[in-house]
């Protein structure tokens, strides 16, 4: 990742709001239902030149193609790997069986199931070269179309982790053979990524939520310490081939409006998750469970040279983070971090990490990225 020294750049998570035609085509294709071929590519077309031209509109410096194109952060993969077929379903996170008539009501989407987790049972194998050929090139004529000037690009891609923890497991004999599986196949995707020029940015929300998923809730911290740092070995593997000044990672509690009462201190994952091979890490900051966590990056320093992404807009609710509000959260993290830590002011998380489970309305979500800018020059008037 590029730095500047005097200003709080601007960025956001990866996903951002769908249209409508696009959730209907996403909706048709996971349910099986043929879909004109030349209507997808055009309606994708649109809403990533679309979605483009409102990042530049807002005034982020740092931009993405919104995820246009995938039903998911996470569950795009299956359609990029082999090995898989059908669907099971997988029991709530632990803090969620805490409050079950709540989750009930609350976790539905007409697009996706999220329940139903995607099977392997056969070995995983990276597919989908032509289908993210074809992600990056929509991104790049979207770029020229809009005529955007932003400072830097970025593609998200899901990490190792994050598909082991969302896709049941048939195949392999354990999970550590399924996890490296994984990273060998995610390989291709990174480097694809890597070889375009881009940032490449690395979704790994799992680095935070062991700690609450069923199979950890229950287990002491080491454990959830010890699979931490496996998936963050995992990682770095697959990782083993683009630069680490291209990646940037993002990670955090789940996107989701749970109460988030089992999630681990951040504190405490912090040094794991600094073995990682990046240079750039995003980290929730305005969630209200975690916005005390700003002095974790006193107690445990970023390595040198890596940039913060503190995410100081909230993305669960539809209330328009006030700038000063934004501006306070961003110089609370740069009073616990080094003066030669660079800041790149971001939301939470995506606006759309799951197509269909918006959170905030489409509108309100823009508004809230208009905030963010001006939160972040606030900030910088004040800090430099």
């Amino acid at each position: 990742m590029t730095t500047t020294e005097n200003r709080i750049r601007t960025t956001h998570v990866g996903s951002l709001p769908r249209p409508p035609k696009l959730l209907e085509l996403l909706k048709a294709r996971q349910d099986d239902t043929d879909v004109d071929e030349d209507e997808w590519n055009a309606t994708v077309t649109e809403a990533t030149r679309s979605v483009v031209e409102r990042q530049a509109e807002v005034g982020l410096d740092i931009a993405n193609n919104g995820e246009q194109s995938r039903v998911s952060f996470n569950w795009y993969v299956a359609d990029r790997l082999s090995g898989i077929d059908g669907m099971r379903e997988q029991e709530l996170w632990a803090d969620l069986q805490a409050f079950p008539e709540y989750a009930e009501q609350t976790f539905k989407t007409d697009v996706i199931d999220l329940s139903m987790h995607p099977v392997v049972t056969d070995p995983v194998e990276y597919t989908g070269v032509d289908e993210a050929e074809a992600e990056l090139e929509a991104f790049r004529e979207a770029l020229e179309t809009v005529d955007a000037d932003f400072e830097e690009t970025f593609m998200t891609s899901a990490s190792p982790s994050v598909v082991t923890a969302t896709h049941v497991n048939e195949h392999y004999d354990s999970y550590e053979e399924f996890l490296f599986a994984v990273a060998d196949a995610m390989a291709h995707e990174y480097e694809l990524v890597g070889d375009s020029g881009l940032s490449l940015q690395i979704d790994a929300p799992e680095l935070l939520t062991a700690g609450h998923t069923a199979a950890f809730a229950d287990e002491p911290l080491e454990e959830v310490k010890a699979v931490t740092q496996l998936h963050v070995e995992a990682l770095n593997e697959a990782l083993a081939n683009v630069p680490d000044e291209q990646v940037r990672l993002h990670t955090c509690w789940g996107s989701y409006e749970g109460p988030h009462h089992l999630d681990t201190d951040l504190v405490e994952l912090l040094p794991v998750i600094y073995e990682a091979d990046i240079s750039g890490l995003s980290v929730e900051q305005a969630n209200p469970r975690h916005q005390h966590e700003y002095r974790a990056f006193t107690e445990q320093p970023l390595p040198d040279g890596w940039t913060l992404m503190p995410g100081v807009v909230d993305v669960k609710t539809n209330i328009i983070d006030h700038p000063e509000t934004i501006a306070d959260r961003l110089e609370r993290v740069a009073d616990a971090v080094d003066e030669s830590t660079p800041l790149v002011a971001a939301p939470d998380c995506g606006f759309g990490t799951q197509a269909g489970l918006g959170m905030v309305d489409p509108e309100i979500a823009w508004a809230k990225l208009e905030a963010l800018v001006e939160g972040a020059d606030i900030a910088t008037t004040r800090l430099y």
